[in-house]
């Protein structure tokens, strides 16, 4: 049976193009002892993965040049040697970007399919969903009353961050880059305010009229001047999850901005970064904590999904760009 994989094809300087994959035919291996045989439904395409396609040191490998890139993919058993997992079962794991996959099934969880979607194992009940619960939780730590901003609020981290913050009794600032999320994360999930960044004239004037007791809690996915701005508006013993910095992934150049230490230091503030996998050991707790809230509907999730292995490319370049509302997907077969 036919099998087709993407390759990194060359490292890119600056934003990724088509150009920077290369699809490629290979074969479809028989599972071997202790290996299931995978057929990819859904595939997922991340901010980070940007990283990945440099050569340069960071808490994960690089992707390497002519090897197929990799990231969260829900399959469908077709062939199992293994008791605990069946054919037609669901399952999700850190694979390879391919429409068939031969794998370890230690590498695999199942997935319920009565309990949620298939596809929300890649969001908000998958790696999206537990960085935002323990970056707002363990490094934000919200209290009833105070005010959270969150930068990149209409994606697939920022939008549960938001409603977590909500959920604690906090008052909610949310920043993205269309009237359409704005109205969204408003309308739908409950945010008290939403400023667009792309129309604003002057962010700093805007955020100050939207916290008007400063900011307790920035849950910082972007960097860039965005941050700069909500940096000046610190309260005393503010916190800053470090999450992500989208903003800067593509530059080609250092990115020279206004210092930080200074607010951090006059207002005794705390800045953590983090990767979802420091808390790998009480991933339990938080995958049954967010089931909770999407079960009881204190939790709304997006997903904007893209047909067709042939368009993994242009998903992943669409994050860049702000065409995703939520999660970005790709489903690759029925």
């Amino acid at each position: 049976m036919k099998n087709e994989q993407i390759l990194l094809a060359e490292r890119p300087k600056g934003m990724p193009t088509t150009d920077t994959f290369k699809y490629e035919e290979t074969e479809v291996k028989a599972p071997k002892e202790g290996e299931v045989l995978l057929q990819t439904l859904y595939l997922s395409v991340d901010p980070y993965m940007r990283s990945r396609m440099n050569d340069a040191k960071s808490y994960v490998p690089p992707f390497q040049v002519n090897e197929p890139l990799n990231g969260g993919i829900v399959g469908r058993v077709e062939e199992s040697t293994v008791d605990h997992l069946q054919k037609g079962d669901y399952v999700v794991g850190y694979l390879p970007w391919k429409r068939h996959i031969t794998v370890k099934a230690k590498h695999l969880q199942k997935i319920d399919p009565n309990v949620a979607p298939i596809s929300t194992a890649l969001g908000v009940l998958g790696m999206p969903g537990l960085t935002a619960y323990f970056g707002l939780l363990d490094i934000g730590q919200p209290k009833e009353g105070e005010t959270v901003v969150v930068s990149g609020a209409a994606g697939a981290v920022g939008m549960v961050v938001g409603q977590i913050a909500k959920i604690k009794g906090a008052r909610v600032v949310g920043i993205a880059g269309s009237e359409e999320k704005i109205q969204y994360l408003k309308e739908e999930l409950g945010f008290d305010e939403v400023i667009n960044y792309k129309t604003t004239e002057n962010i700093r004037a805007d955020l100050k009229k939207a916290c008007p007791d400063g900011v307790d809690v920035y849950f910082e996915n972007v960097g860039g001047e965005i941050s700069d701005a909500v940096a000046s508006l610190f309260n005393k013993g503010a916190r800053i999850p470090l999450c992500g910095q989208i903003s800067m992934y593509n530059l080609e150049k250092v990115d020279v901005g206004p210092r930080i230490q200074t607010r951090l230091l006059m207002n005794s503030a705390l800045m953590k970064g983090f990767i979802v996998n420091d808390y790998a050991e009480h991933f339990g707790e938080g995958m049954k904590q967010l089931g909770e809230w999407v079960s009881q509907g204190k939790i709304k999730y997006a997903e904007n999904i893209v047909d067709g292995f042939e368009n993994v490319p242009d998903a992943f370049l669409g994050l860049f760009k702000g065409e995703n509302l939520g999660k970005q997907i790709v489903k690759v077969a029925e």
